[in-house]
């Protein structure tokens, strides 16, 4: 049975049916088109930081006679393994020790150094675990929820101090869009709600701002949730 006011609906113009088809265009467009520009970018900015170093001798350009773009990120990454294969051995930790005693004895180099050694070591360091779970906990008061992830039980003084009966929690509550920057929580286990999500998908949860979910194949389904153990 056909609805009569289906017969009485204009259908879409020619103009309306190109609009659409040139947003749905954009929409495949714009995430290609910028993941290309941002590699060949980035590609271009490390050739022109690695190769005025590289010897012309072991330059691409000298033998084929055109500039190729991302030889330069071959080039660092050869070098970055030879140096981590260095580090790693007797001889070069030894002289990695003397280069830290070297730059401790100069005030402002030391600071620096210091800082960027200490991020380049929580962002890279293998043997550092990273966030375990994906969270939920009630933030910034009671009935208000928020996306967190657990990264480590409680230790030392803050778990010594912390007037609780339970083990605490060192929950992130990271801010939108930008997780990188947020919050260092400390929940009581039993009020923190474990999620089946992994941390990557509470991640783009967070990031699209509550526009992206995981696991929405049956919407009116509610994810199923679980107190940490």
């Amino acid at each position: 049975m056909t609805d009569p006011l289906s017969e009485h609906m204009p259908k879409p113009g020619l103009l309306a049916r190109l609009r659409s088809s040139f947003l749905t265009g954009i929409v495949v467009i714009l995430p290609i088109g910028l993941t290309i520009w941002l590699i060949w970018t980035l590609a271009g900015w490390v050739d022109g930081v690695v190769l005025p170093l590289v010897p012309q001798t072991f330059q691409p350009e000298k033998y084929i006679g055109i500039n190729l773009r991302g030889v330069g990120i071959i080039f660092f990454l050869v070098f970055t393994i030879i140096v981590g294969w260095i580090a790693k051995g007797l001889i070069g930790r030894s002289l990695l020790r003397y280069a830290e005693s070297w730059v401790d004895q100069l005030p402002f180099v030391r600071s620096i150094y210091a800082g960027a050694k200490q991020i380049a070591e929580t962002v890279f360091n293998q043997q550092d675990r990273s966030f375990e779970k994906a969270c939920l906990v009630q933030y910034p008061r009671k009935d208000i929820w928020a996306i967190g992830f657990v990264s480590t039980e409680a230790k030392g003084e803050v778990a010594t101090r912390a007037q609780t009966g339970s083990t605490l929690m060192s929950v992130f509550v990271p801010t939108t869009p930008n997780p990188t920057s947020g919050f260092l929580l400390f929940f009581p286990r039993e009020d923190v709600i474990e999620l089946d999500m992994t941390v990557e998908d509470a991640a783009k949860l967070v990031i699209s701002a509550g526009l992206v979910y995981p696991n929405a194949k049956d919407p009116s389904q509610p994810p199923k949730l679980e107190k940490v153990s």
